[in-house]
């Protein structure tokens, strides 16, 4: 996938081009129906889709404050948008400039660069431009004066409700993964750099990669059966989400992943990886000793390793069996 940096790259993209635009936190169903229009459009007249996006959060730059718990970073979502056969990435940065910028002379710069700009498809209540003035509305009057199309694309609907970040952050931040699922048409997944820890866990003889979280929105704390991706490479395995011994921002705890990957030997420092929370296991646990800690580590892996149909050695249990 190739990703622009600026609104001018467009220029050297093959059209027309077909626009599909938003921020796309955690990239749910609502935002892939948005993507695929794009597709379908540029694939129609052999064009070429971009899927844009904004970076930081236009809240986190406006009003940080009042500004959501993301549940993607840019990078992350990048990924996502690749499995999902996006080509070409726009990310635009949201900052004073753009801000001030008129709904008309945004996207003017927009079809200005886009040799020509097929079309732009947005989610039905996308707002744009200085104050969030420009509306769907007003996309389509300059579509018909700028000589471009305007999809608009109605919510997605899961259990009677319109799917939107904020449903998929309250799942998450409840620790129903299922639901979570439902609305992201996939596992919930968070992604990391690997840095390395105390190392305390590979003196138990359990080894864990310890993660530089991007995601904003986390489940509860507790230990968890994942499964887990790392160049390509695919892993199952048992994790921890605990408060970190050290205190940061204002006196708040902050929140470690750290992740035991099965049969997996060799050293992943400062590699990203991504993790998608399959079930939950237990609470976070103080322990009395090590080798009460050792023992519990033991028991947490077991417990995973059979909800998630991975067994060690010739262990013959079908998958089935730990559903």
């Amino acid at each position: 996938m190739q990703t622009l940096k600026s609104i001018a790259n467009l220029t050297a993209l093959p059209g027309p081009v077909h626009l599909a635009i938003g921020f796309f936190d955690g990239v749910h169903v609502g935002h892939q129906e948005v993507i695929r229009r794009a597709q379908a459009a540029a694939e129609a007249d052999g064009g070429t889709a971009v899927i844009a996006t904004f970076d930081p959060h236009p809240m986190k730059f406006l009003r940080p404050d009042s500004a959501p718990r993301l549940l993607t970073s840019t990078l992350h979502k990048s990924l996502i948008l690749s499995q999902l056969g996006v080509t070409h990435l726009l990310v635009i940065s949201f900052d004073s400039a753009l801000a001030a910028l008129t709904p008309d002379a945004f996207i003017g710069s927009l079809a200005g660069a886009s040799q020509p700009l097929g079309s732009i498809t947005v989610g039905y209540n996308w707002a744009f431009g200085k104050g969030r003035s420009g509306n769907l509305q007003t996309l389509t009057a300059l579509g018909q004066t700028l000589g471009f199309q305007v999809h608009g694309i109605a919510p997605v609907v899961v259990a009677e409700e319109p799917v939107s970040s904020t449903r998929v952050r309250l799942a998450v931040e409840r620790g129903d993964f299922p639901a979570a699922a439902r609305l992201l048409g996939r596992d919930y997944s968070v992604h990391g750099s690997i840095v390395q820890g105390r190392q305390l866990a590979r003196k138990l003889g359990f080894p864990t990669a310890n993660l530089a979280l991007e995601a904003e929105q986390l489940p509860p704390i507790g230990v968890y059966a994942v499964k887990a991706a790392v160049n390509g490479q695919r892993f199952t395995g048992v994790a921890n989400l605990g408060l970190r011994p050290t205190v940061e921002h204002n006196g708040v705890p902050q929140r470690q992943l750290e992740v035991h990957l099965f049969d997996h030997t060799g050293d992943l420092y400062g590699e990203g990886m991504e993790v998608r929370f399959i079930q939950r296991l237990r609470d976070e646990l103080k322990m009395d000793s090590l080798e009460a800690l050792k023992a519990q580590i033991a028991l947490d892996a077991a417990q995973a390793r059979h909800v998630l149909g991975a067994f060690p050695g010739d262990a013959k249990l079908p998958v089935s069996s730990a559903r």
